[in-house]
């Protein structure tokens, strides 16, 4: 009796899930017939992803369908509320998985909500602290964004002790130092940074900002000119790597608003060498 109850059950959860992949099915095979390839591929990657998660789900392959969906290198599968569908989901799973919240957090950022994604960050480095070293990184960028300078500087310097030549974190150091009228430690970092990276647009466009602000207007200019010159030759693929998480979609508005600020940072040092303000 109890073999023929356990058998009933399992007949009745596999026809259920029989049922239910049917169901999702349905758009692929409408799609199949109207020969919409791109949108089919996207479709069947979609169902395959909803099937094995329902069938065997995991915190580990949740995060992995996560970070599949939240990296700009692969814009064919880049969507932010899919991915923070598999995190949240994974944080019902095992809270405890490393980087969790901390990409939970990076969600919240690109959406404006800096209250929740300091929240979050917080709640990342509170569990995991120097495991998750890029925390400390991404912590700073939200407290920058939200003003709170000194905390912003003093996160970017704790994670550079973990990778001091990461260039973009060189960079948006640079820029926290800037805005808390610190030019000459952001031009000290910058010109670290360069020592490295010499024909990098961003560190090259922050340094001309960093001596405009020092008065040394010559030195600005020739920062300025070498990264208008180094970021004619950005591609796709670089702005993609330099902002991972972001929509890869407006790869082409990024570049093009980098180019633009080189522009406008020589016309705003020329105007000074023009004033007589040269040093």
């Amino acid at each position: 009796m109890e073999m023929v109850m356990k058998y009933n059950f399992n007949m009745q959860k596999r026809r259920k899930i029989i049922s239910w992949a049917i169901v999702l099915m349905g758009p692929i095979i409408l799609l199949a017939v109207k020969g919409d390839m791109p949108r089919l591929l996207e479709m069947v990657h979609v169902r395959y992803e909803d099937i094995s998660f329902a069938l065997l789900p995991s915190a580990d392959k949740a995060f992995a369908f996560g970070e599949a969906h939240f990296d700009a290198e692969t814009p064919a599968t880049y969507d932010i509320d899919r991915a923070e569908h598999f995190f949240v989901e994974a944080v019902s799973l095992d809270p405890k998985l490393p980087y969790l919240y901390h990409e939970l957090a990076r969600i919240s950022f690109l959406r404006g909500n800096n209250a929740r994604a300091l929240a979050l960050i917080n709640l990342q480095i509170a569990a995991q602290g120097d495991n998750t070293p890029n925390s400390y990184y991404v912590r700073g960028l939200i407290e920058g964004y939200m003003g709170n300078y000194a905390d912003s500087s003093r996160d970017y310097e704790r994670f550079l002790q973990f990778d001091p030549n990461n260039w973009a974190a060189i960079n948006d150091y640079s820029w926290v130092l800037l805005k808390s009228n610190r030019p000459q430690d952001a031009a000290d970092a910058l010109a670290r940074g360069l020592s490295l990276f010499p024909d990098n647009p961003w560190l090259l466009n922050s340094y001309a900002t960093a001596l405009y602000e020092l008065g040394q207007f010559r030195g600005a200019l020739e920062a300025a000119a070498h990264a208008r010159n180094a970021a004619l030759h950005i591609s796709r693929a670089d702005w993609l790597h330099a902002y991972p998480g972001n929509d890869p979609h407006i790869a082409e508005e990024g570049i093009s608003t980098l180019q633009k600020s080189t522009e406008d940072n020589i016309h705003t040092i020329e105007l000074a060498l023009v004033s007589g303000k040269v040093q």
